[in-house]
């Protein structure tokens, strides 16, 4: 029996229309959203300076932001599950260029938190609707690639927008890199007003089946869990992934960030190769670059010391760890049948809550073991994810 497609969900665009661009489009805006989301690390000791805080309080803006989408995502997702999408996308791209206005205008910490906690709202509800969409436009069998697509958005944000933010602050300020932000937001949703397709939205709640009847369903849980762990053991190792440079591997901290680009540079091969093969087999994608993933953080620390090893072992981890991303997307959109953008941003929020237990149990493995212990830690929690892959396989229906 074959698994759902994404096309299921809603009526597939019409085969005139030109994809290309809106999913260009939906790629950028990927980018600006996820930038917004992790540039803030960067900013955070200017910051701290500038609004006279501490470290550890500004910190607290980068944990409001991760649990406001891991609480609110879903519930938002389903609410505004029925919004035509060329709609829905304007709106939250208006709404995160003026939360990065008042991020730039913030003089005291309250006011940052606000300017927070409102773009987290909708960063969920893009994902979920966005990935849909990408089905929609791509048409049955290419799904997982347009996913893959929009997902390259988070693989530059990563690669190339945190680390040129972060760069850019130290000429502009880090005010000045929230209002460049806030006016590629506002540009962006522009180009999406004008050249985004119409495109239907999924039903109202009273017009068809509750989208939260996928909560009662045993198998679609099990892929929800998969991804916490998965994530989990994505984010023990890779929060820290710049610490284990540095002391592990001894590059000189100017030169870690370059390290680290290139590390993301490398996992958009796996964003790649993760869109083509999930669309094929979901839960065997899942456990080869589980797989890939685990032999690359085994292997880094081992090879620290023998840095062409260590770039051998940080190739494997990079493709698997970026190529989980999408995979994970669409295997939970698949399993969600007609509610996939409620399940997408479960989805979502998922990796959230494995984005922040992985920093947990990454930071408690390096205060009782050093910094060496995250990578077994990782494989250990990745290996758990494997086995619950192949679990559901063996029982599939």
């Amino acid at each position: 029996m074959s698994s759902p497609t994404l096309a299921h969900a809603t009526p597939t665009a019409p085969a005139t229309a030109h994809t290309g661009v809106p999913i260009l489009i939906m790629m950028v805006a990927a980018f600006i959203i996820v930038t917004t989301e992790f540039l803030i690390v960067g900013l955070l000791p200017a910051l701290a300076r500038d609004l006279n805080i501490s470290i550890a309080l500004a910190g607290q803006v980068v944990t409001l932001f991760a649990f406001t989408v891991m609480l609110f995502g879903p519930v938002l997702t389903a609410r505004l599950a029925h919004v035509p999408r060329k709609q829905l996308f304007t709106a939250i791209l208006l709404i995160f260029a003026a939360s990065n206005v008042l991020a730039a205008l913030s003089t005291n910490i309250w006011m940052m938190a606000v300017a927070r906690f409102i773009p987290a709202l909708g960063l969920p509800v893009f994902w979920g609707t966005a990935s849909e969409t990408a089905g929609q436009l791509a048409g049955p069998g290419n799904e997982g690639k347009a996913v893959s697509k929009v997902y390259l958005g988070i693989s530059a944000a990563l690669v190339f927008g945190v680390p040129l933010g972060t760069v850019a602050a130290d000429s502009i300020g880090w005010r000045g890199s929230f209002w460049v932000l806030a006016g590629v937001s506002l540009l962006i949703a522009l180009l999406m007003h004008w050249r985004m397709p119409t495109l239907p939205a999924s039903p109202k709640a009273d017009q068809a089946a509750p989208q939260t009847a996928i909560l009662r369903q045993p198998r679609f849980l099990a892929h929800v869990l998969l991804s916490v762990v998965a994530f989990t053991a994505m984010f023990t190792a890779y929060t820290y992934l710049a610490d284990l440079l540095e002391r592990l591997a001894g590059i000189p901290p100017s030169q870690v960030g370059w390290w680290l680009m290139g590390f993301g540079a490398v996992g958009m091969l796996g964003n790649q190769w993760g869109g083509s093969l999930v669309d094929r087999r979901p839960l065997g994608a899942m456990v080869l670059f589980l797989l890939v993933m685990g032999a690359g953080m085994l292997a880094v620390v081992p090879l620290a010391a023998n840095h062409l090893g260590l770039v051998a072992a940080l190739v494997a981890w990079g493709i698997g760890y970026t190529a989980l991303f999408p995979v994970c997307q669409v295997r939970v959109m698949q399993a969600g049948g007609s509610a996939q953008a409620l399940a997408a941003s479960l989805n979502i929020s998922a990796a959230n809550a494995g984005i922040g237990l992985g920093a947990i149990v990454g930071g408690v493995g390096i205060r009782d073991y050093g910094v060496g212990s995250v990578g077994v830690i990782a494989t250990a929690l990745a290996a758990v994810a494997v086995v619950i892959a192949l679990l559901m396989m063996r029982r599939k229906g």
